[in-house]
């Protein structure tokens, strides 16, 4: 490969890479939302939220595509940039795994307090199936209940 091919690879490969950092500050910027609209039971807000991060997962699989040769090989790409170069490379890379860290933290802990949601809706659910057997049980004991079918007993 000559030596303009491999800058313009190189180029390809660090806008991609800034593309990529970008969807992530975009993603972490949507986490935090998406954390409110779970503390706040907004269910139609997470649901549009969540259809706006699968554009940006999307395009960061499409960045994710461009990126993946230079990662297999990433000592050799990094020796092969100028070292302003290399050093942007590095850093934004550094800033995608802490943007992802980040966006994964902060995902674990909305699934946490949907788990406990759900698992509170379904003790209630569980309580108000409970009660109205209850009731009705205490309803046929107290003021007789429905003879069962097929009972003819006459008097």
């Amino acid at each position: 490969m000559d030596r303009s091919a491999c800058m313009t690879q190189h180029d390809a490969t660090l806008a991609a890479l800034d593309a990529q950092v970008s969807c992530y500050r975009r993603l972490a910027k949507l986490a935090e939302q998406q954390h409110e609209y779970v503390q706040q039971g907004q269910t139609e807000e997470l649901l549009r939220l969540l259809m706006l991060r699968q554009v940006e997962l999307d395009q960061l699989a499409a960045h994710e595509r461009t990126l993946a040769p230079a990662k297999k090989q990433w000592s050799t790409y990094l020796a092969g940039l100028l070292p302003a170069a290399r050093t942007r490379a590095e850093t934004l890379l550094a800033e995608t795994k802490a943007l992802l860290e980040r966006i994964t933290s902060a995902d674990k802990n909305d699934v946490l307090v949907l788990q406990q949601r759900k698992l509170n809706v379904g003790r209630q659910i569980g309580q108000a199936t409970t009660g109205r057997v209850v009731n009705r049980a205490y309803a046929a004991a107290a003021y007789g209940g429905a003879k069962p079918a097929g009972l003819n007993v006459r008097t």
